[in-house]
């Protein structure tokens, strides 16, 4: 996986830019500079991993497993959020498969709470998704979160992805209980007409 990944994050041009923001590729220097935002409860409740402490945050954002599917978000030279681009494969029948491969991507979001309301997390997705449908050619985006996440269901309707699934009490919540889940997504044809 790691050397797909690098694979991946090759075959793109470094940095995206927007009006307002710079994206690039992670570094390790960049657990520092996510931590603070990242270790705050309003964030933490709804990533899928909250580290206990400021060292096992840092050796879980160095490991390959997320460093290599981790953007960061800059304004200003400040670090104000981060996304996750994992481009995976998906379900296809065995004689079409090596077709199917690499063909859509997970998108994933945080942006530290200081700075939102101001559209900084729909303007790097926004440029994310840009990128992964012309740089990378790929044929779907997906994104999901607990349907008690708003900000980032609302997100996904503002950049015109289709809600194709709302499950029941499918996801366990780190506080013990279980949560509903939507799933979002858009086919490239769908974003260069929107």
């Amino acid at each position: 996986m790691m050397a797909v990944m690098d694979r991946v994050f090759d075959r793109m041009e470094w940095p995206l830019l927007t009006e307002r923001l710079l994206i690039r590729p992670a570094e390790w220097e960049d657990a520092e500079t996510t931590w603070p935002f990242r270790r705050l409860p309003e964030v933490n409740n709804w990533i899928t991993r909250a580290a206990v402490d400021h060292d096992e945050y840092v050796d879980l954002f160095r490991r390959p497993s997320s460093l290599d599917l981790t953007l960061v978000i800059e304004r200003d030279l400040q670090v104000i959020g981060d996304l996750m681009l994992h481009v995976n494969d998906p379900w296809s029948q065995v004689e079409v498969r090596e077709q199917a491969v690499g063909t859509q991507a997970e998108l994933g979001w945080t942006l530290d709470p200081a700075h939102s309301g101001r559209g900084y997390a729909t303007e790097a997705v926004e440029a994310l998704i840009t990128a992964c449908f012309e740089q990378l050619e790929l044929r779907r985006i997906t994104a999901e979160c607990f349907a008690e996440n708003t900000a980032s269901w609302r997100l996904m309707e503002r950049l015109g992805m289709r809600r194709e699934a709302h499950t029941r009490k499918d996801s366990l919540h780190r506080s013990g209980e279980w949560k509903d889940g939507l799933l979002y997504a858009i086919l490239r044809e769908e974003w260069q007409q929107r």
